[in-house]
């Protein structure tokens, strides 16, 4: 649903949509920039047509607006609306791919998953089930975040879909504590809970970008002792990602994938609008190396996530936010090349 808004406002707005937003015939488009200035319509992700449910769907947009699960700066909550906003500057075809996700299979934006902001437990709860909807539909979501705590109980309703999958977990932080402030839900924690309950095929899960100072040196530990593999940020600098991606993609084989982009695993310099910067992090040209490696796999969904647009005056975390899940809508598993 698209969160408080009734079913009968949200037929009003796809009847816009309906009038408005350009169709090849066959599959929704986004609004062109050539048919309304980039500043009008109405902020769904890529200016897409909105439906309230994910019914003939192959891939959807759905935000997640979540922050009481952060550690440092809130502001979350708002970040799958400023994606929407921001994204307004993308068009339909990637030219430097070749990739046309539009003419090749049917988009929307189902709105966002109306939550609990008062208690993160039954805000999880309420996410796994409105993704549960969603997946069970066959529609491959991808959220905007919202901070990494909604990336578990997503991974719950993945796994019910899929059984346990491999993760490509871009971050600047591992997520695997076991508790926080002695609570076992959190942002800082997903991965430790999401592999605890069969939702993750440890051999299949790398985490790229980690970094920062420590509470041990033994902290990433925990994940490796899983199976994970753990690419350093450090391990990333001054070179390209690509090799690392073959790699990445043999290690997934033909297998179920999630992929998780915490917008934090870019250095702040690039994405300032987020809750626990790290400095010395991976540039957008590794972050899309990363997405773009991931063409091939079995990919059934993905987030970009702790996008907190008031500490980015700019909105260039958010438009960055933005283009990374384009480059994931442009990697899923039925998407044509034009070249």
């Amino acid at each position: 649903m698209l969160g408080r808004v009734s079913r009968a406002s949200a037929t009003k707005v796809s009847r816009y949509f309906s009038s408005t937003c350009r169709s090849n015939g066959k599959f929704n488009e986004p609004l062109s920039g050539h048919d309304m200035p980039r500043a009008g319509g109405i902020a769904s992700m890529m200016r897409l047509p909105v439906q309230d449910d994910a019914s003939g769907l192959y891939a959807c947009f759905v935000g997640v607006p979540l922050d009481i699960g952060t550690s440092n700066r809130a502001g979350t909550r708002h970040g799958p609306r400023q994606i929407r906003a921001e994204s307004s500057l993308l068009r339909k075809v990637n030219i430097s791919t070749g990739a046309s996700p539009y003419d090749s299979f049917q988009v929307a934006d189902v709105g966002d998953v109306n939550l609990n902001l008062y208690n993160l437990p039954k805000a999880c709860e309420d996410i796994r089930n409105h993704f549960s909807r969603i997946v069970q539909t066959g529609c491959i979501p991808l959220a905007l975040g919202g901070d990494h705590t909604m990336t578990y109980p997503i991974l719950q309703a993945i796994r019910d879909k899929h059984g346990p999958v491999g993760l490509v977990h871009v971050d600047a932080h591992a997520d695997t504590n076991d508790t926080m402030l002695g609570e076992k839900i959190a942002h800082g924690t997903p991965f430790r809970r999401a592999m605890e309950e069969g939702c993750l095929d440890g051999h299949r899960v790398i985490q790229i970008g980690l970094r920062g100072s420590n509470y041990n040196v033994t902290d990433y530990d925990w994940g490796r002792e899983q199976g994970f593999r753990v690419v350093l940020g450090h391990e990333c600098w001054h070179k390209s990602l690509t090799p690392l991606m073959s790699e990445v993609r043999e290690m997934m084989g033909d297998r179920p994938v999630y992929i998780t982009f915490d917008i934090d695993a870019l250095d702040p310099a690039y994405a300032p609008g987020t809750g626990t910067p790290e400095i010395a992090g991976l540039t957008p040209i590794q972050g899309l190396e990363i997405v773009r490696g991931c063409r091939g796999m079995n990919i059934v969904g993905g987030d970009l996530v702790e996008v907190s647009p008031s500490y980015d005056p700019f909105g260039t975390t958010a438009l960055t936010g933005a283009n990374i899940l384009f480059e994931m809508l442009c990697v899923l598993p039925e998407c044509k090349y034009l070249h």
